[in-house]
Formats: structure tokens, C-alpha cells, sequence
């Protein structure tokens, strides 16, 4: 079995495979803003969206002599940071309900609302990101790589694991969907 050899740093690799540090290091450079941008879309928390990134990298290293193309490492870091933005959203989602039986006890019992849920309620004051926050999570997650990562519909569609097709179909409506929200918010404001 004849072996390949590649250079990492100047150093031979054998197989032509990068090492695990070298890797992490080029991907932190050319990717960091970007993968945090993407979280942040999603999250909107600067500091997770940075942890969400910081977390997919270190899984990208631990399993980086395990990957079956690690030419495809930036696709993988991507649905790594997708992933751990939805993990968040759940968590957020939970809070929230708890949150929300929390004031509603405390209505119960007149007792203030704490100032995380009063924090809570003043999240997401700009109009479109209210109107993207509205929709359902596939269609959000679609327009945020379509629209704010620029990302073609095949990568899309890797990121999100899904079919090309599922792509435009979350965009068409997420789109629509979108529009008629921000029609609705600007009569509103007007009236």
C-alpha cells in the first residue's frame, strides 16, 4: 500500500491528511466571524454564539482524524453550529415556560416580575428580527443562511440536512410568511 505524503506546516503528513491542531488552527482563522455571525442569527447572545462556535471546533479536533473527508471540515463546522444553536433555542424554549409559570405564580401572589424576565421581554426590539423570530424554526434557520451567511441552496441543504427541494420550499414560504408579518407591523405602527 503506497502512502501519500502531504506537508503541514512544512512538515511531512502522511496520507496527506492535515493534522487535528494545524486544521483547528485554519479553521478558526478563516471561519471564526463567520460560524459566530451564523450563531448569532440564530441565538441572538453574542457570548453563546461565540461558545456555540468555540464548542464545534473543539468537537471538529476531538474528531478530526475520524472525519471521512476533512475537505468537508467547513460544512461539518457549519451543521456543528447549527446544531448547537438549536440545542440552545430548546433550552431558551424551556426557560421560557418556566419563566412564564413563574410570572403567572406571581401574578397570582402580586409579587413583581424578576428583572431577568423583564430583560427577557425587551429582547428583540428591531422589526425584523421580531418578524424572524416569528417563524418556524426550519424557514428561520433557511433564511438566516440564505440571506445573512449567503450560503447556495446545496449548502443549505447540508447544513440543515435536508433535501434541496425542502430548501426553497422553507425559503418560498418563510419569505412570504416574513413579508405579510412586516406589512402587518408597519399598518400597525401607523394606525
Amino acid at each position: 500500500m503506497a502512502m501519500t505524503m502531504g506537508t503541514v506546516e512544512g512538515r511531512p503528513v502522511a496520507g496527506g491528511r492535515r493534522s487535528a491542531d494545524s486544521a483547528l488552527t485554519q479553521l478558526y482563522a478563516a471561519h471564526w466571524a463567520e460560524m459566530v455571525r451564523l450563531a448569532y442569527l440564530l441565538v441572538r447572545d453574542q457570548g453563546i454564539a461565540e461558545d456555540i462556535v468555540q464548542d464545534a471546533l473543539i468537537a471538529i479536533h476531538r474528531r478530526w482524524e475520524h472525519l471521512s473527508d476533512q475537505d468537508n471540515a467547513v460544512a461539518y463546522l457549519r451543521r456543528s453550529v447549527v446544531n448547537g444553536a438549536r440545542s440552545v433555542l430548546r433550552h431558551r424554549k424551556v426557560e421560557h415556560i418556566k419563566l412564564a409559570a413563574q410570572a403567572a405564580a406571581a401574578e397570582r401572589t402580586d409579587v413583581a416580575p424578576s428583572a431577568e424576565q423583564v430583560a427577557m421581554g425587551a429582547l428583540g426590539n428591531d422589526a425584523m428580527l421580531r418578524a424572524l423570530d416569528t417563524l418556524p424554526r426550519r424557514q428561520r434557520e433557511v433564511l438566516v443562511l440564505r440571506y445573512f451567511s449567503d450560503l447556495s441552496e446545496a449548502q443549505i441543504a447540508h447544513a440543515l440536512d435536508i433535501a434541496p427541494g425542502s430548501v426553497k420550499a422553507h425559503a418560498s414560504r418563510g419569505l412570504a410568511a416574513l413579508r405579510e408579518r412586516l406589512i402587518a407591523q408597519r399598518t400597525q405602527e401607523r394606525t
